[in-house]
């Protein structure tokens, strides 16, 4: 069983930053791929970004490229988004999800496990 929970959403300011925390409550946390997804009221939940297991390249929705950045401490068994030059429309609630090497990683039904979400605020 995988627990994950989700810090560091905020109200922020156009242009600002924000860091996601995503803390893991499992044994093996080096062995499953790590994901951050959003949801934006009246959307479904789509996909930002995610560390694969093996290391490999790390897959970012076109819409965050060169802005956000997915990073994890395997030691501290917690995974991160950096979020940079943040805007309106990155308004929404942000989830952290994990998953073994079966699945896509864009695809949401990939993932069995999933934090509660933090809510992330950008104004204009």
């Amino acid at each position: 069983q995988v627990q994950l929970v989700e810090s560091g959403g905020g109200l922020v300011q156009a242009g600002g930053f924000l860091r996601l925390s995503c803390a893991a409550s499992v044994r093996t946390f080096s062995s499953y791929t790590m994901a951050w997804f959003r949801q934006a009221p009246g959307n479904e939940r789509e996909f930002v970004a995610a560390l694969p297991w093996t290391g490999g390249s790390t897959p970012y929705a076109d819409s965050v490229k060169g802005r956000f950045t997915i990073s994890r401490d395997n030691a501290k068994k917690t995974v991160f988004l950096q979020m940079n030059s943040l805007k309106p429309e990155d308004t929404a609630v942000y989830y952290c999800a994990a998953k073994d090497y079966t699945g896509s990683y864009y695809r949401s039904r990939s993932y069995p496990y999933w934090g509660q979400g933090t809510q992330v605020t950008v104004s204009s």
